[in-house]
């Protein structure tokens, strides 16, 4: 066996301050297990799109309680090292996912055990709960233990700065540093003057805020159908429609928070199957329009009537009807979204008079992009929406408000979202957008994936679905103006674009397509199944 990975073992083991964890590790030396210890130390956690996430194991590779207190020295030496006083506070939370109570108690105690202030959420909550606190407190920083929508076995630490967006580089190289110089350290209690619970008052001021932008003087119609995924936004939503007026009902074998999310294949609203019970129970109530949020509650999913069918709104078709609303409300300000999202909010936002700016995949830029001008509206096709500018991540709940109020106003005039979409399209041409994954497994699947992409950037195709290839762009050699990362462009001339990238999260690569034309949907749609089957072909999937 590998005396370096033997070391690192060992090395490991010293400071774990996990007893399971401990005698997990101790095992795999004593027998020499080389798969087991490859896969716990090989490619340590670090800070991709959305934070650090991972499975819950031992190792740099997993998420465990010596990965998050190292990744917590971390900020509190990242901090220092900027000037920002301690003093400030940490906002902190957790979802309700398998190891997010010990995560969270390792980030409490080691940030007082350092000195510094901590302001904890008392019991599981939303993801946005952390970066709406750290605008609303101007704290140091906030830290979430949370891996959204990810497969159970997953865990994650999202890290927010003191403007309450995602931190972005060279900031998380240089809290990614910090964990690596970490040592042994004697951590706090919450007996201390440094720890303090955040107030009801500031969490009830959450709801008084979107309640109120979003509310409607009466309702008409059958009740909203909800659900929150068996994860920590429930009570929250049903709080949330009941101050803004709106009559929801629960699908209530998936409203409590269970960290095995048992009625789900996956517990991601974009994932097949996953709006199964949901649209079950609205048919029951006579519902016509589905909110569903994530685990933790920063995604919305939705699905509407369409004539006498349920129709599951892709995250783009979301975007468009969220902004649409908020360009109605406002032209004072910016709109945003990604490399990867559809193309027609930035015509919307022309022909409003206000800019699109476009960023890298990923809310830690969407939520900044606004700079000194206020962010009207933000989103990313991964169902992820920023409709009021308080929250500095995405915030599945405010856009569930959103939405209703918007299903509410068309019905008001005589229409239906699904109408207004066909609206949108007329005027501004028709938008397809979709996407394929290519997951990959076992212990080389990070190898097989970058084996892939090299692939594509030294022989990319000429043609896919019938459609030329006109341009290819290194998304890694920047591109209009946009940082270097890890994917590439495919143009399409005036019929669209593909995308190709690593997912930020998993071990999976991603194809974003978008047709563009005065063509039929369904036209449309055999076009995009076609280049699909072209790219699986391309990648041997």
């Amino acid at each position: 066996m590998s005396e370096e990975l033997i070391n690192q073992a060992r090395a490991w083991l010293a400071d774990d301050p996990d007893e399971v964890s401990r005698k997990e590790l101790q095992h795999f030396i004593d027998e020499g297990n080389v798969v087991e210890l490859t896969k716990r130390f090989a490619l340590p956690l670090t800070f991709g799109t959305a934070g650090l996430r991972g499975p819950v194991m031992s190792g740099s590779a997993g998420m465990n309680r010596l990965t998050v207190r190292k990744a917590t020295q971390a900020v509190a030496a990242w901090l220092a090292h900027e000037g920002i006083d301690p003093a400030k506070g940490v906002v902190v939370g957790r979802d309700a996912r398998h190891g997010s109570t010990e995560f969270n108690d390792e980030v409490v105690t080691t940030l007082i055990g350092l000195g510094v202030r901590v302001l904890e959420m008392p019991t599981p909550a939303p993801t946005p709960f952390v970066p709406y606190l750290v605008r609303r407190l101007e704290a140091a920083a906030g830290i979430m233990v949370t891996a959204s929508h990810n497969p159970k076995q997953d865990n994650g630490y999202k890290l927010y700065d003191w403007t309450g967006s995602q931190i972005i580089p060279p900031h998380d190289k240089t809290v990614e540093a910090f964990m690596d110089a970490a040592g042994s350290l004697s951590p706090g209690d919450r007996s201390s003057s440094l720890h303090q619970e955040v107030s009801v008052a500031d969490v009830e001021s959450y709801y008084t805020l979107m309640a109120s932008r979003f509310t409607v003087t009466s309702f008409d119609g059958p009740p909203i159908t909800y659900s929150a995924f068996h994860g920590v936004g429930g009570h929250h939503m049903v709080k949330l429609f009941e101050k803004a007026g709106f009559q929801a009902s629960v699908v209530q074998e998936q409203f409590s928070p269970d960290p095995e999310f048992p009625s789900l294949p996956f517990p991601n609203p974009e994932e097949s199957g996953a709006m199964d019970a949901s649209i079950g129970h609205a048919e029951r109530i006579g519902s016509r329009l589905i909110l569903a949020n994530d685990p933790d509650a920063d995604r919305l999913g939705v699905a509407i009537r369409d004539d006498s069918q349920w129709r599951i709104l892709k995250g783009d078709e979301i975007g468009w009807l969220l902004g649409y609303q908020a360009l109605q409300e406002s032209t004072e300000g910016v709109v945003a979204t990604t490399i990867v999202s559809s193309t027609l909010l930035a015509k919307m936002a022309t022909r409003a008079g206000v800019e699109c700016r476009t960023t890298l995949t990923g809310f830690k830029w969407i939520g900044r992009a606004g700079g000194n001008e206020e962010l009207l509206f933000g989103y990313e096709e991964a169902l992820g929406y920023a409709v009021d500018g308080h929250v500095g991540d995405k915030d599945g709940m405010s856009a569930a408000l959103a939405l209703a109020h918007l299903d509410q106003s068309m019905a008001a005039m005589g229409k239906s979202l699904a109408k207004l979409l066909d609206e949108i399209a007329g005027e501004f041409g028709l938008h397809v957008t979709d996407q394929l994954s290519i997951r990959f497994s076992g212990d080389d699947s990070q190898a097989q994936l970058e084996q892939k992409m090299d692939l594509l950037r030294s022989q990319p195709p000429t043609s896919v679905g019938g459609l030329l290839i006109g341009e290819v762009a290194d998304l890694a050699q920047g591109f209009r103006g946009l940082s270097s990362t890890n994917g590439m462009w495919l143009g399409l001339g005036a019929s669209g674009r593909i995308v190709v990238r690593p997912s930020g999260t998993e071990p999976k690569l991603k194809v974003y397509i978008e047709i563009v034309g005065e063509v039929a949907r369904t036209a449309a749609a055999e076009t995009i199944s076609a280049i699909k089957t072209d790219m699986s072909v391309f990648f041997g999937a």
